[in-house]
């Protein structure tokens, strides 16, 4: 039998070392994080899932308007036109690829009520501006919709900024406000579904949804995805929800007239993150925040999406826990920025470890040791099974969540281009969980001590959860939007706007409230 070297022996010490008791316990953890994600996936899927089977049924009852209300009913003139006013604010930065489309899905909105649209940027230099003016003009005779420059952020991030000044500039009249992000394609009934669900329970004080990501085919498309995806569970309970996405959130408008709980001072003075500053905010003041089956939106991904743009988008994310408002929120900021760093790398360590155990046992049989010096190889194999077959299953979760949100975002848009999961390849998702699971920590540990992100050409520093500092560069930042993207949504090239069903119901609505309008 050859001697041991010097490279062998030290890989056949380490695989046996993983087969100590910390060594099992660390891998059957792993295993049980794959089985809690796909756990989570399961119950995700069955919610979006209930939500697709009760529009099939509403339609085989012969509603052809599913997609916009369960009851056909609620489309009759005299219940759309009691519907409140609801005001969109649109913070905006920069123009990416897909950035129209879905200021276009945003504008011709099916609601039946009165809707107002408030583009704000920050100034008219920014590239965005001439495109959105361009579009609002395209549509002036049917929408609502104006552009509003905000001025430079002093005291809050540009972004919290423009959605404050939009809120001072909304109509009297709103009940609701609505926020939406640049990359947020709307469905013709998303705005009608939210408002709907307010309406019902009026203790709701912040609704929201989701984004369904669309890779592009970079790596990094795929580790945002993947990173978006275990937060996902968390908006698809059907109800209640302890999450908050700043991509989409409908509030009260007079919890903002009347700076209720101090949402407008919160988020004014020094407020960095709009989603986790009125996460915060609710749960001090135990308000409900709720994500309705429907509101799940896609999401495609920008085709130029880089691994350093990824890089940034996640530095951008593990920044905001170090931003909070009270001693209690700091506390649940440290407690996710633990666990989750500790999951993350709690989830990579085992893949490390199989990788040893499966070198390990291929040396043995190239070289033929003998079964007395490797004796441990059989454990270290058998645990490399266990972890196979739970990533399987944790896989094969995550596709159906996918499978069937993108099969209800088909259904919510009818008219819209079909998404598809052709264009998802899973070898890369398992290898973007790795490097985002592994990367996560690190992107944590640099911002809990850098207290600074640079956030579009614009450079945020922290005191005590709070900005303190904005450093400005003479670069506008870059023009187009780090993830926005148009490739998988369209397919090969763009599809041009049409005049269709939906379009022409559109603009019957507006007529309903804007009737001198369309006369003259």
């Amino acid at each position: 039998m050859p001697a041991l070297d010097a490279f062998d022996s030290f890989l056949f010490s380490l695989s046996r070392a993983f087969c100590s008791p910390l060594g099992v316990f660390v891998q059957i953890q792993g295993c049980l994080i794959c089985l809690t994600l796909a756990l989570g996936w399961a119950f995700a899927a069955y919610v979006r899932n209930r939500e697709i089977k009760q529009m099939k049924d509403s339609m085989r009852h012969g509603n052809s308007f599913a997609f916009l209300y369960h009851d056909i009913n609620k489309l009759e003139h005299t219940n759309q036109e009691n519907l409140p006013r609801v005001s969109v604010v649109m913070p905006l930065k920069g123009y990416g690829e897909h950035n129209l489309h879905n200021w276009r899905s945003q504008i011709t909105s099916l609601y039946g009520g009165p809707v107002e649209f408030l583009f704000v940027l920050e100034s008219t230099e920014d590239p965005a501006y001439s495109v959105v003016s361009s579009l609002i003009s395209d549509f002036k005779d049917e929408v609502d919709a104006k552009v509003v420059v905000a001025g430079l952020s002093t005291t809050c991030s540009q972004k919290v900024h423009n959605q404050l000044v939009g809120v001072e500039k909304m109509h009297k009249g709103s009940k609701y406000v609505l926020f939406l992000d640049d990359d947020v394609r709307l469905h013709p009934g998303s705005i009608g579904a939210l408002t709907a669900e307010m309406e019902k329970n009026p203790d709701i004080f912040i609704q929201t949804g989701y984004p369904l990501d669309l890779p592009s085919g970079s790596l990094g498309s795929y580790c945002i995805y993947e990173y978006h995806m275990p937060c996902s569970m968390g908006f698809a309970t059907g109800g209640k929800t302890f999450f908050l996405w700043g991509g989409c959130m409908m509030m009260h408008a007079d919890d903002f007239r009347l700076d209720r709980h101090g949402v407008v001072s919160g988020l004014r003075d020094g407020g960095y993150s709009d989603d986790m500053t009125l996460a915060a905010i609710a749960g001090a003041h135990k308000r409900l925040i709720t994500s309705p089956p429907v509101a799940v939106f896609p999401h495609p991904l920008s085709s130029e999406l880089s691994f350093s743009r990824y890089w940034n988008y996640l530095r951008k994310q593990t920044f905001v826990l170090e931003s909070y408002t009270t001693n209690v929120n700091w506390i649940m900021n440290r407690a996710l920025f633990t666990s989750h760093c500790y999951l993350s790398w709690g989830f990579v360590a085992p893949y490390i470890m199989s990788m040893i155990h499966i070198t390990a046992a291929l040396r043995i049989y190239i070289k033929g040791y003998s079964l007395e010096e490797t004796s441990f190889t059989s454990g270290g194999l058998l645990l490399v099974g266990y972890l196979a077959i739970c990533t399987l299953v944790e896989l094969l979760s995550m596709w159906n969540l996918t499978r069937i949100e993108v099969h209800l975002c088909n259904m919510l848009s009818p008219e819209a281009p079909k998404l598809s999961l052709a264009s998802y390849n899973w070898v890369l998702v398992f290898i973007a969980m790795l490097v985002d699971n592994f990367l996560y920590p690190v992107s944590a540990m640099r911002s809990h001590l850098s207290q600074s992100i640079n956030w579009s050409g614009i450079r945020y520093h922290l005191k005590n959860g709070k900005i303190s500092k904005i450093e400005r560069s003479k670069e506008m930042g870059p023009e187009k939007s780090y993830l926005g993207g148009k490739k998988l949504l369209y397919g090969k090239k763009g599809a041009p706007p049409k005049v269709s069903l939906l379009s022409s119901l559109a603009r019957s609505m507006a007529q309903w409230h804007q009737p001198k309008k369309f006369d003259s």
